[in-house]
């Protein structure tokens, strides 16, 4: 027994772990964005939402980053890898019981009863470091979890504030329907008397009530648009569908500027890529988890008890009972299982690897889509303001020309519809931009993150991994 203790500290002392050790892997980067903002501020890790000045937003991120169900399905599901790593941290120590057992034996007529109770313990030698891949994996995976949460928080943010910015466009576009709709019916009603005095035609008042039902059926439309996007943002916010309280207005928003940063910071931004790298991180772990059953397992199993032939003696007789044992199991001929795992985590180790770089290419692509909507965004609503000038004026003039009875009522008509579409494509390219500009936080990441996670309760898996 001696001889076999020294051989298990000798090979203790030379134990390896087995198994490719993880290297980060090199990403190309681009140095700069293809859209240059010069006005472009450090606002990464700032709480943006609370820029746009609306007190009723702040409210609804809170609620939704508290009470979301996606939210706490992610927070749940990091708790569960700590109970895995829970489990894989305790094979490294030796695994503990007791035993109590009873029997009788009847021999020639005479009867023995015997007892006895024994405390047992099992312990794997890591000498390939079997384990301590596993931990490694079981930690990564722990870190890969959480910031799924964290990826999960960011998209929650960005989906509230962007479904009530758009809230309150739809609000505005509702308005304005009601009051072309009013402006309509008041023509309308004018153009009834003018054809009772015989003044128009027929044809001319059914122009006019064309005009009028045209604008009273958006009307019902947006209420429509309005009803489901409450309902949306009452989902976001774990709660049944009902009525979105509003703030400020639409026009009374402030956009947040736009903010700085270089591609090279997505890397540590950005949970989704860091989810991604830790999932690679355990992949190849698990390869040297698969490698190791190549190798002889060493265990250690002792006992320590006692026995008697008389229950309330057991606990106070000399009858001890001790063993130590070792045992070595090794694999001899397995017809290809062994290879074959380690192929299969191979193989998933390899889909992770381009999992992480595709990963980081669509990390890329949003942000550079997010600037490049932002901008031209910008643009093409000041195209669309200078636009509903020359329609207003249109409109004005056409009316005038009627009055005058130098224009038809088709064109009046004509320049009145142009300027009711174009009031609501302007109301939409505005929320477009606001919407664009939300994308860029969130494709950009950055510490805005944890100034939405201080919102909620902190879970307690966050603790625990910090």
């Amino acid at each position: 027994m001696r001889n076999f203790i020294v051989a298990i500290l000798a090979m203790l002392l030379a134990a390896c772990t087995v198994g490719p050790e993880y290297v980060k892997p090199e990403v190309q980067l681009p140095a700069t964005w293809r859209v240059d903002y010069s006005t472009a501020a450090e606002l990464s890790n700032a709480a943006w939402w609370k820029l746009f000045g609306d007190p009723v937003l702040d409210d609804l991120i809170q609620g939704a980053v508290t009470e979301n169900l996606d939210l706490k399905i992610a927070t749940a599901r990091v708790d569960q890898f700590l109970g895995a790593l829970d489990v894989s941290r305790s094979q490294y120590f030796p695994q503990i019981g007791a035993a109590v057992s009873a029997g009788t034996k009847r021999l020639s007529g005479a009867t023995a009863e015997s007892y006895q109770g024994a405390l047992n313990a099992s312990w794997e030698l890591d000498l390939w470091g079997r384990i301590r891949r596993s931990n490694e994996a079981a930690q990564a995976e722990i870190l890969s979890s959480e910031a799924g949460r964290r990826a999960v928080l960011m998209t929650l943010v960005s989906n509230v504030a962007g479904s009530y910015v758009a809230l309150l466009g739809f609000d505005r576009q509702l308005e304005i329907a009601r009051e072309t709709e009013r402006a309509y019916a008041e023509s309308l009603r004018l153009f009834k008397l003018r054809y009772q005095y015989g003044t128009i035609s027929e044809l001319s008042l059914n122009q006019v009530e064309s005009q009028y039902e045209s604008a009273r059926q958006a009307i019902p439309q947006y209420e429509s648009v309005i009803r489901q996007q409450e309902n949306l943002i009452s989902l976001l916010l774990g709660r049944t569908p009902g009525a979105i309280r509003r703030g400020k207005t639409f026009g009374q928003l402030t956009p947040p500027g736009i903010p700085a940063g270089l591609p090279s910071t997505l890397l540590g931004r950005r949970p989704d890529i860091i989810q991604a790298e830790q999932a690679l991180v355990a992949a190849n772990a698990r390869i040297g988890v698969a490698t190791a059953a190549y190798f002889p397992t060493i265990s250690l199993t002792g006992l320590l008890g006692v026995t008697s032939s008389d229950l309330g003696k057991l606990f106070s007789s000399n009858s001890d009972v001790m063993s130590l044992t070792g045992s070595v199991a090794a694999p001899l001929v397995t017809f290809g299982a062994i290879s074959g795992k380690v192929k299969q985590s191979e193989s998933l180790q390899l889909q992770a690897l381009l999992a992480y770089r595709q990963t980081v290419l669509g990390a890329l692509r949003e942000v550079e889509d997010a600037l490049i909507k932002s901008a031209k965004g910008r643009e093409h609503v000041e195209s669309q303001k200078a636009q509903i000038k020359a329609l207003g004026n249109y409109a004005r003039l056409s009316r005038l020309q009627f009055e005058a009875g130098t224009a038809g009522y088709l064109q009046v008509l004509d320049s009145d519809r142009s300027l009711f579409a174009g009031q609501l494509a302007l109301v939409q390219g505005e929320i477009d931009v606001l919407s664009s500009l939300i994308s860029v936080y969130k494709a950009m990441g950055g510490g805005w993150i944890d100034s939405a996670e201080s919102l909620g309760n902190t879970p307690k898996s966050f603790q625990r991994t910090n």
